[in-house]
């Protein structure tokens, strides 16, 4: 099993981009509603809130523009028992916060993105303005390719910030979370391919493996070719099936000192709101990793932490250890079962 670093101020630091979240109403339009929902979301925070929501300490590194809107969000990280002790306020004149709106899908119409979020206060983030003793604070440094594609002094940044993690001892997490919205494949593949040595916890999709990284074999063989090729630690491979924008089938694989663990799926999920779903596998599993020192456990947690954040509206996950443990016990569970938690 994994050495975590002792007496650390937190489990776990992410950073990455938060963004305001714009939703209209129930499964309406965005053509067609005329008010929205206002949220807060971005792929680092939900790993990082749902595991603090679950008992890992957590904190995030993020720029915020010194606004109204920066302290909403300021307040929906401290909601989700994230600390903001490493925030980063923009103060200048064209300091902004990204924005995404999102369309829930109803089939046979699919959920749908919008991002406007260029040039965004994150963009601007420099290692000047880390707090250098954040290196030595954390067992887990977690980010996703997201925050790379945003833009190429944000990619330095973020390279830096790995290396200086890593060079304290610190696991890295990395979630090859590919968005053909923010850079292209032929762009994304050689990036991430150099961060790669560095990873000690990959989380990749098999689709995102077999496209845009251009791996070949079985999932196993695609799997095992990170751990000879690149030294990674633990490989976890997600793998949804969507019967329908409101029903999925949920499952993952983890390879770990040669050996795969795999579970039956979670079948027929009935899809509230399927965004931070997979952020929320990764929490799982990161918090069973740090808390149980159980890969299996880590599987368990992270498969059913994912199977109920698709239920919950808005980007983060909200699910106490106790419920996923009640969750893990009823997915294991054969015969009759009680329909009501009471």
């Amino acid at each position: 099993m994994f050495e975590f670093k002792e007496n650390t101020d937190y489990d776990l630091i992410g950073m990455g981009e938060v963004m305001l979240r714009l939703s209209p109403p129930g499964k309406e339009k965005i053509s067609q509603s005329e008010t929205f929902e206002k949220n807060a979301g971005g792929s680092e925070l939900n790993v990082v809130s749902g595991a603090a929501m679950l008992g890992l300490r957590s904190a995030i590194i993020t720029k915020l523009p010194k606004s109204k809107m920066g302290h909403f969000i300021r307040n929906k990280i401290r909601y989700g028992n994230v600390s903001d002790d490493h925030i980063v306020y923009d103060t200048s004149p064209r300091n902004r916060l990204g924005i995404y709106y999102y369309e829930s899908g109803v089939y046979p119409r699919k959920s749908s993105c919008i991002y406007d979020r260029a040039a965004s206060s994150m963009c601007s983030l420099r290692m000047g303005e880390i707090d250098p003793d954040v290196f030595n604070q954390a067992k887990i440094f977690h980010i996703s390719s997201i925050t790379l594609a945003l833009d190429p002094g944000l990619r330095e940044t973020a390279l830096e910030i790995i290396r200086r993690f890593k060079e304290t001892g610190t696991l890295i997490s990395f979630d090859v979370n590919y968005r053909a919205a923010l850079w292209s494949e032929e762009e994304a593949k050689p990036v991430i391919e150099s961060i790669f040595p560095l990873v000690d916890l990959l989380f990749v999709s098999e689709e995102t493996s077999r496209r845009m990284l251009q791996r070949k074999g079985t999932l196993e063989e695609i799997m095992q070719g990170y751990a000879k090729d690149y030294g990674c630690r633990l490989v976890a491979t997600t793998r949804r099936e969507v019967v329908s924008p409101t029903r999925h089938n949920f499952n993952s694989k983890i390879l770990f000192e040669g050996e795969f663990y795999e579970e039956h799926p979670y079948n027929e999920i009935e899809v509230i709101d399927r965004i931070g779903s997979g952020d929320a596998y990764l929490a799982g599993v990161l918090y069973g990793l740090v808390k149980n020192r159980d890969i299996v456990r880590a599987l368990e947690v992270g498969n059913a932490l994912s199977a109920v954040k698709n239920t919950v509206q808005g980007d983060m996950s909200a699910s106490s250890i106790d419920e996923i443990r009640q969750v893990i016990n009823s997915h294991k569970a054969t015969g009759p079962q009680d329909e009501m938690v009471r």
